[in-house]
């Protein structure tokens, strides 16, 4: 997958576990950045789990980047101290 399908992937995964978790996106390079990074954690953990991970540009590599998105953003939140849920 290119860069460009990265990063479409990851505003979106990220927006969406946003939403998810804080009930409200938390700006366009923040999303894309916790969608990018949940994507990686997300097929980290789906790998570990033998599960099929990240396979291109498709609703179940956005399914495991947003899974992988709102761990991160949990995690987050639980070094912060914020409330989550």
């Amino acid at each position: 997958m290119s860069i460009i399908g990265w990063i479409i992937l990851g505003l979106v995964a990220g927006w969406v576990a946003s939403n998810i978790v804080d009930n409200g996106g938390k700006g366009p390079l923040l999303d894309i950045i916790l969608g990018i990074v949940g994507a990686l954690v997300g097929g980290w953990i789906f790998a570990a789990l033998g599960a099929v991970a990240v396979t291109g540009f498709n609703l179940w590599s956005l399914f495991v980047a947003v899974v992988g998105a709102v761990v991160v953003l949990v995690v987050y939140h639980a070094i912060a101290g914020r409330k989550v849920l």
